[in-house]
């Protein structure tokens, strides 16, 4: 039966069955950590906040139970963070690369196979009530096989070698994939309180193993590959230059480029990662604010707060595509971006009421649209043969700044969260003066960024030296790699 070339499928059912649990994980250790501190059970409420369970003579008690737990609880995402990280650095920047001779496939296929391993961890930690610190070994178990990063890179590779015309059109397929994730994580946010409730965690964690079980089957059975492997993979020789050729990409990536296009190329990569860094490590923490006093939000409200915040990658799409059609600059594009989310976050920290965090959502609407945009103008500057190396670095990048900076924020919110919880996202919001500066530095150098013939076909400086070399078959000069040498 003949595969089909649609990745889709596989972003959307990944995003759902991930985001059924992802919000819930954390709530979850928050429950637990409750009961072994408190050595009572989590005070559950029909009303908006938690918070009002409390009679007056017990809130200082309380509100010190509630301190301790948020310390605790944002120690143990550190944790997980921490152990988690290097593996899953090298094993993305391995296989993403890896994926330009094996297969796209390699790189889609391994991080659900681990996403599931974890996922399955979570439902037999939540049923036998097994030690929560367990699920710290279980993410280290997920990082050996990659993680979302690997996951990513991989899908957006995939797209990126389908769409061989470059231009406008990479940039909404791009786009159309943060759309898709945002669609289906926010319904299954969206779900999260109403399925804790009925089923408790045990629900979720068995329906989010199921799904992801079926779009592993899909990934290995019906999407069909778009990379053809060499037959050179066949024996012991040819998977040791497969090794060296995962080392040699990205130093060829950027020595076929010229000076200009180069330069563009790591500032572009600068803006991608400072940005990164600003917006995970301040995101990461909302759900933890809203737990804590004077919200004290329920799983209800934390499920609607999740859905929404979804919401801005349909609305970053739609933003894409809108501006696109007008022919609104790229950079001009990241700009606002990079404002939307830096006025999102300075609302966030200032939000002491339900009203008004639920508000902090609709300035960050267009918060995801620079990462759609940052891809795709770096996808048009290499050549279609050094697509994987670009995302596996993208991918390594984005993992490496994820992890330090879910580290640095968790850190200064354990730190802060006595006296002031929305520090973390006041600095988030400071942070993004850093990629909007850079914006400036490369408008500065003043590469047309917005053309239609942005896939460059890059060359090497000297073709004497690798004569038989093409954009088909960029191993066979791995010999020639000064860098292999």
């Amino acid at each position: 039966m003949k595969g089909l070339y649609l990745v889709e499928p596989v972003v959307a059912l990944y995003a759902f069955s991930t985001y059924l649990t992802y919000p819930l994980v954390l709530q979850y250790v928050y429950r637990r950590l409750w009961k072994q501190l408190t050595n009572s059970s989590y005070p559950v409420s029909d009303n908006t906040s938690t918070c009002a369970t409390a009679n007056a003579s017990d809130h200082d008690n309380q509100t010190s139970y509630f301190q301790e737990v948020q310390e605790q609880a944002s120690l143990f995402s550190l944790y997980s963070q921490i152990l988690s990280a290097v593996p899953s650095l090298l094993v993305t920047l391995l296989l993403v690369a890896y994926s330009d001779r094996a297969g796209r496939k390699v790189a889609i296929v391994m991080p659900l196979i681990g996403t599931l391993l974890y996922t399955l961890s979570l439902l037999l930690v939540s049923y036998f009530e097994l030690n929560v610190y367990l699920l710290v070994g279980a993410s280290l178990l997920s990082a050996l096989f990659g993680g979302l990063g690997t996951f990513l890179g991989g899908c957006f590779a995939y797209v990126a070698d389908l769409s061989d015309g470059g231009g406008r059109g990479m940039t909404l397929r791009i786009a159309g994939l943060d759309m898709m994730i945002g669609l289906l994580s926010g319904v299954a946010a969206l779900s999260t309180g109403y399925f804790l409730r009925v089923a408790g965690f045990n629900g979720p964690f068995l329906t989010s193993a199921g799904c992801q079980s079926l779009v592993l089957l899909y990934a290995i059975f019906i999407l069909e590959e778009t990379v053809t492997q060499s037959d050179a993979d066949s024996d012991d020789v040819g998977r040791w230059k497969a090794v060296r050729q995962m080392f040699s990409a990205i130093y060829r990536m950027f020595a076929r480029a010229g000076a200009k296009r180069r330069t563009l190329l790591i500032l572009l990569m600068f803006i991608f990662t400072s940005f990164s860094f600003a917006a995970v490590g301040s995101l990461s923490l909302i759900v933890l604010y809203e737990l804590n006093e004077p919200l004290c939000w329920t799983e209800i409200l934390i499920g609607y707060g999740a859905a929404l915040s979804t919401t801005v990658f349909l609305f970053s799409f739609a933003g894409v595509a809108a501006f696109t059609y007008c022919g609104t600059s790229q950079l001009l594009m990241v700009l606002m971006g990079i404002l939307s989310l830096a006025t999102g976050m300075t609302m966030v920290a200032f939000s002491k009421t339900t009203l008004m965090i639920f508000l902090a959502r609709i300035p960050m609407l267009l918060s995801i649209m620079p990462f759609s945009v940052l891809r795709s103008m770096m996808s048009k500057i290499i050549s279609k043969s050094e697509q994987g190396a670009l995302f596996a670095l993208l991918s390594f990048a984005e993992v490496l700044t994820s992890n330090v900076s879910a580290a640095v924020f968790t850190t200064l919110y354990a730190a802060t969260v006595a006296w002031c919880p929305g520090f973390v996202f006041l600095l988030g919001a400071g942070l993004c003066a850093i990629p909007t500066m850079l914006l400036g530095v490369v408008c500065a150098i003043g590469v047309d960024v917005d053309g239609e013939d942005e896939t460059v076909a890059v060359e090497y400086e000297d073709e004497e030296e690798c004569p038989q070399a093409d954009k088909d078959s960029p191993q066979d000069c791995s010999d020639h790699d000064p860098l292999l040498r």
